[in-house]
Order: structure tokens, then C-alpha cells, then sequence
């Protein structure tokens, strides 16, 4: 009989773990419970005309893959937690626990945190990138007027959600994906949250955009 059981327990164990399910993850040194993870989310997908390519997702570390984990906050669900050091960004459920993306982050210097909400969001977004970064980069100065047109080879990406502040100011600062996968869990950006497009594509899908829609930016 405990032969048994234990055989039944292996199968079940192995069927979850095909499955992406009941895994465990190490946070900041404390361990979070994954429910589920989408690893096998990262193939090739046509979105509005454009074909994006799949992600090598095996080259990217599994705690940096979406997952639903339990996640403790008084925060109410639909809020939206960047954890910037670990490389988080948190979208708050219901009943304890976050679908969890990992994310790419700003250089120091170009970080930003606070509070904000989502005043609006877009399917594949112009880029209009700010003055400030076309002194530095000479090379994206066309850009600041006129704006970079959607594609694949856009700095947003697939998607993009705009944060504003309190005052109802926009803050510059984007959540927004990107065609460049191997930067995710990295300090690169010019302070923005990057998120693979399709992270931010499924992300997208849940947020409404409103006052309502809080975005906590930690640093």
C-alpha cells in the first residue's frame, strides 16, 4: 500500500511538473509558492498584422518566466507592483497571490519610483523618445517629433501603458514591451519597465486603464 501510494504520488508529481505547475521559486531569499508558469507562452504569435518571433525561452532564468505565485499585499487586486530590484513586476489577484512577469529595468541614473496609474494604454505604440535622450543619442532625435512607427523593431514593443501621477501628470514613464528578450532581468533601459511582448501582451489584457488601475514603482 505505501508502495502504491507512493507511485501514485511520483505520477502526480511528474504530471504537475509537465504541466508547469506546483513549482517552487526563490524570491529575495524567501521562498513563493508558483501555482502555475507559462513557460510554454513564448512561441511565435501573429498580433495585428505583425508576426512576433518566438522567444528562446530556455535562455531565459525560470524565475524571470509568468507565473501565478502567492503574493501577500493589502494592496486590492488589479494593482500593479514593480519591484525593481528583484526584477519583478506583480499584477495583484484575488485571494493572495500575482501572475508575476519578469522585467528589464532602468540604468542608474534613469530609474524612477513612486506612485502612479494607468491613464492609458496602447497596441502597438509609437515611440516618441523623450529630448532629454536625444542629446545623448543624437541617432533617435528624428524620432522626438514625428515618432517612431509600430513594428517589430520598436523600443515599446507590442504594448504599452502609460503612467500618470496623482496630479493627473504624465510621468514618462512607461511599462512596455520589447524585442529584446536577453535584457529582461538586467539594469538596461533609459528608465522605463520593459516586460517580453509577450508578457506585455497578456498583461495588457488585464489591465482597464483609470485612476482605479494603481502602479507601485519600488526601488
Amino acid at each position: 500500500m505505501r508502495f502504491r501510494t507512493a507511485l501514485t504520488a511520483f505520477a502526480l508529481a511528474a504530471t504537475l511538473a509537465a504541466a508547469g505547475c506546483s513549482t517552487t521559486s526563490e524570491t529575495g531569499g524567501s521562498t513563493t509558492e508558483t501555482s502555475q508558469i507559462f513557460t510554454n507562452s513564448y512561441g511565435s504569435i501573429t498580433d495585428s498584422g505583425y508576426t512576433l518571433p518566438a522567444i528562446p525561452i530556455s535562455k531565459v532564468p525560470d524565475r524571470f518566466h509568468r507565473q501565478i505565485v502567492s503574493y501577500s499585499t493589502s494592496e486590492k487586486p488589479g494593482t500593479i507592483i514593480v519591484d525593481t530590484p528583484s526584477r519583478f513586476l506583480y499584477y495583484v489577484l484575488p485571494g493572495g497571490k500575482a501572475v508575476r512577469y519578469g522585467i528589464g529595468v532602468g540604468k542608474q541614473g534613469f530609474s524612477w519610483s513612486g506612485n502612479a496609474y494607468v491613464a492609458w494604454k496602447q497596441e502597438w505604440p509609437t515611440w516618441h523618445p523623450p529630448k532629454e535622450m536625444a542629446v545623448r543619442k543624437p541617432e533617435v532625435a528624428k524620432y522626438v517629433e514625428d515618432g517612431m512607427g509600430p513594428g517589430l523593431r520598436n523600443p515599446l514593443g507590442a504594448r504599452a501603458l502609460y503612467l500618470f501621477n496623482d496630479q493627473g501628470q504624465d510621468t514618462l514613464f512607461r511599462l512596455h514591451g520589447t524585442p529584446e528578450w536577453n535584457s529582461i532581468g538586467k539594469a538596461v533601459s533609459s528608465g522605463c519597465i520593459r516586460l517580453m511582448n509577450q508578457d506585455i501582451i497578456d498583461l495588457y489584457s488585464r489591465v482597464t486603464p483609470g485612476r482605479n488601475t494603481k502602479v507601485i514603482v519600488k526601488q
